[in-house]
Order: structure tokens, then C-alpha cells, then sequence
């Protein structure tokens, strides 16, 4: 994936594919201006610069009032709800889309309007207002089938699923999950399939459907796989690792915690590699392989000891001294 993405945000279309622009190249200077700043708060936006863009889309806004121009208007108000919402401001979110909607549907401008729609919805979802939030979405869905536009209905069908499993409605949300996959795969777009697949198994997750859930995150490691965030595929292999013990796999979750604790190694994560030594420890105790198991428990406390935590080495201590006991070994239960 080039970006790990999450339930928290909700898919988004790019902002170059959404306000393209055929500005006259012999336009007058000041909407030259204005049009300058709205594509730098747009690039701003994208890496995450958010107080920077919020100030730029201002002063676009603000030149574009000057020039009386309504569309340029309309969108940077959308571009101002989507920094609001990406700073937790879902009232002010709220307020800038609704302005921005208004003029999308006086000029009949449609990617800013199914824009606006979105990050609606996807405000109203944060503030628990579920009926507003799929009313927007649905909305949403409509504009970007009505268009054509395959990559803004990838995104809606997401965010309406991502609606769905936050009203605790998981089947519905596999429903749109799977919809939007499904355009993700036709458009080759790894890293909007690489998320929906960390929300579809989610959801598989909440419905006790460990064998699906296990399935999607195995799809989600070899997207990961493919970015070289060795971090990203570690945090994979531990909801792989936990999804496969609960469905009673306990050699696939030992093998996935291997490959986690190699590359905390590989990325000197010592905090990472001691809970793993102490998951696979566990795991093992799990199986009745308890000589293993106080293998895996020594080397959690050597890696302990360079952590300088001692609440953290008294309990790989403990730990140690149970299992030594548990096979009836007092006597090195007693060297720790």
C-alpha cells in the first residue's frame, strides 16, 4: 500500500481527478491568482499539511469572492470542509460542504457536488447521526453512477459501508464493501483495495467470522507486501496472527508471529519484539510445548533488560518462573 488508510477518514478521490479546470491560458491575473492558490492548498491538503491548506483555501476563497466567481467559490468551500473534517471539526466540516453543495448543484458542477456529499456524510457519521450520514452517502453514490465516475463510486460504496459497520449493521456493510472492492480491483487501485480489505475483514471480525476475516487479511499482507513500510505488514501479521487464534489455528498464528518478530528485528523495534516473544511464549504454553515456550520467555527478558523497565522485567520474570514451574524444573524456577 502506498499509505496505510483506515475506518477513521473514509475513501477519498484524489483532488487533482476531482476540480480539473480548463482555465483559459490568457486569463485575467487575479483568477490566475486565485486558481494558483486553490492547487496549492490542494497540494498541501495531499500531504497532510492541513493548517497550511487551511490558510491557502482561505485566501483563494477569499480572491474568488473578490472576483465574484461562484464555482471557484463552491470549491474551495469543499476544500475547507475536507481540512475541517480531517481536524475533527465536523460542525465546521458540516457548514463549508453544505455552502459547497449549494453552488455544485446551481452550476451543476458534480464532482464537487458528490464531494460535498461525501465528506457530509462522512461528518454526520462521526457525530452519530447515522440517518443524515446515509442520506448524504446514498446521495453521494447517485451523483458518481449518474456521472460514470467508477473511482467516486468506489469511494461511496466504502464510505457507506464504513456507515453501516459503525450502526453495528455488519452484513450490510460486507455488502458495500465487496461492491467497492470489486471497482477497486477493476481500476487496479492497490491501496483503495488494500483498505477496503482492512474494512471487510473488520467486519468479518465483528460478525465472529474468523475464516473470512482471516481470508481478507491474508489478500491485505500481500498488498502490503508490496510497500516497502515493513511496519504496515507487521501490524498485518499480528490482526493475522490474533485472527487465526481465535479461530483455533495455533500453528498459523505462531508462524505469523514469527514473520512479525523478524522484522522487528530487522527494524531494531525492541518494544515490538518483546511482545511478540511473549505472544509466541504464550501460544506455545498454549500447545504444552512449555520448553519452548521458556525459550521464548528468556529471550523476551534479555530484550526486557534493554528496555530499563522494571514493572515490565518483573513480569517476564514471573512469566519465566511459571513455566519452569509448570514442568516441574524448581530449580531454574529459582535461578530467576
Amino acid at each position: 500500500m502506498v499509505k496505510p488508510l483506515d475506518e477513521k477518514y473514509g475513501t477519498f478521490v484524489p483532488f487533482s481527478e476531482r476540480f480539473t479546470d480548463g482555465n483559459a491560458p490568457f486569463a485575467e491575473p487575479r483568477k490566475l491568482e486565485a486558481d494558483c492558490l486553490l492547487e496549492k492548498a490542494v497540494e498541501q491538503y495531499q500531504i497532510r499539511n492541513f493548517q497550511a491548506a487551511l490558510k491557502t483555501f482561505q485566501q483563494a476563497l477569499d480572491t474568488y469572492r473578490e472576483l465574484k466567481d461562484l464555482q471557484g467559490k463552491g470549491r474551495c468551500l469543499g476544500g475547507l470542509g475536507l481540512i475541517y473534517y480531517a481536524l475533527g471539526n465536523y460542525p465546521e466540516a458540516i457548514a463549508c460542504s453544505h455552502q459547497s453543495l449549494t453552488i455544485a448543484c446551481q452550476l451543476k458542477d458534480y464532482p464537487t457536488e458528490r464531494q460535498a456529499l461525501s465528506n457530509l456524510g462522512n461528518s454526520y457519521r462521526h457525530l452519530e447521526d447515522y440517518g443524515r450520514a446515509l442520506d448524504y452517502k446514498q446521495q453521494s453514490l447517485a451523483v458518481a453512477q449518474r456521472t460514470g465516475d467508477r473511482r467516486a463510486e468506489m469511494a461511496a460504496l466504502n464510505n457507506l459501508g464504513m456507515a453501516h459497520k459503525a450502526m453495528n449493521d455488519c452484513p450490510q456493510a460486507i455488502y458495500y464493501y465487496q461492491r467497492s472492492l470489486t471497482i477497486a480491483r477493476e481500476l487496479g487501485d492497490i491501496q483503495v483495495e488494500g483498505q477496503v480489505l482492512r474494512n471487510l475483514g473488520n467486519a468479518y471480525h465483528a460478525m465472529s467470522n474468523y475464516a473470512q476475516t482471516v481470508a481478507c487479511y491474508e489478500q491485505l499482507l500481500a498488498i502490503a507486501r508490496q510497500s516497502p513500510n515493513r511496519q504496515t505488514e507487521a501490524q498485518v501479521l499480528k490482526n493475522l496472527a490474533s485472527a487465526c487464534y481465535t479461530l483455533g489455528d495455533q500453528p498459523r498464528a505462531i508462524a505469523y508471529q514469527q514473520q512479525r518478530l523478524a522484522i522487528a528485528r530487522l527494524l531494531g523495534d525492541a518494544r515490538t519484539e518483546e511482545q511478540v516473544l511473549e505472544s509466541l511464549a504464550v501460544l506455545h504454553e498454549g500447545l504444552g510445548d512449555y520448553e519452548k515456550a521458556i525459550q521464548y520467555y528468556e529471550q523476551r527478558l534479555s530484550v526486557v533488560k534493554t528496555l530499563q523497565d522494571a514493572r515490565l522485567e518483573q513480569q517476564a520474570l514471573t512469566n519465566l518462573k511459571t513455566a519452569c514451574c509448570a514442568i516441574g524444573d524448581f530449580s531454574r524456577a529459582r535461578r530467576y
